[in-house]
């Protein structure tokens, strides 16, 4: 039988992933015999396009590091999740054969906020760190209209350092994302 609807993850390295297993099982157990997953190790982000145009009955990836801005300019469309945050960890491929990018994190972050806060919204919050997903999480942040100050781990015009960090700011944040 072949697979009529491929998808996998870009990234490199790809040896730490554990994507494949987690959706070669999802899809067994969600009776998707039509599916497989695969990883796709591209080390130079210019060479996406050759890569992926030859993937046969590819319909979407998942991006990681390092691709996930440096990705963007290969995409034909943007869904406004990746326009936000300014980086992409979703690609679909659309029935034109166009490409389109998404940023997951910035949705599931903020639904998962939503959830949490119910209808309580916080006057300031504090973010721990500028890693992989903090832009999302600013970007999140932006839309509910919480404000926010980020720590990293040395200082900035836009963030303040660990070393900075008082017993008064932790208390007087109402919200604390790590």
């Amino acid at each position: 039988m072949a697979i009529s609807s491929l998808y996998g993850l870009i990234g490199f390295p790809l040896g730490h992933s554990f994507s494949k297993k987690y959706f070669t099982e999802k899809f067994q157990n969600e009776n998707i015999a039509d599916a497989n997953y695969e990883l796709f190790e591209i080390e130079d982000i210019s060479t996406f396009s050759e890569k992926v145009n030859n993937i046969e009955d590819l319909k979407g990836l998942n991006v990681t590091i390092p691709h996930k801005q440096a990705v963007m300019p290969f995409l034909q469309s943007f869904d406004s999740s990746a326009e936000l945050v300014g980086a992409v960890n979703v690609i679909k491929k659309l029935e034109d054969g166009t490409l389109k990018g998404f940023n997951s994190d910035y949705y599931g972050f903020m639904e998962s906020l939503k959830r949490f806060l119910g209808d309580v919204k916080p006057q300031n919050a504090l973010v721990l760190g500028t890693g992989g997903a903090a832009k999302a999480v600013f970007a999140a942040l932006n839309t509910l209209q919480i404000p926010f100050q980020v720590v990293s781990r040395n200082a900035s015009d836009s963030t303040i350092s660990y070393q900075d960090v008082t017993e008064e700011l932790v208390k007087k944040s109402q919200l604390i994302i790590n």
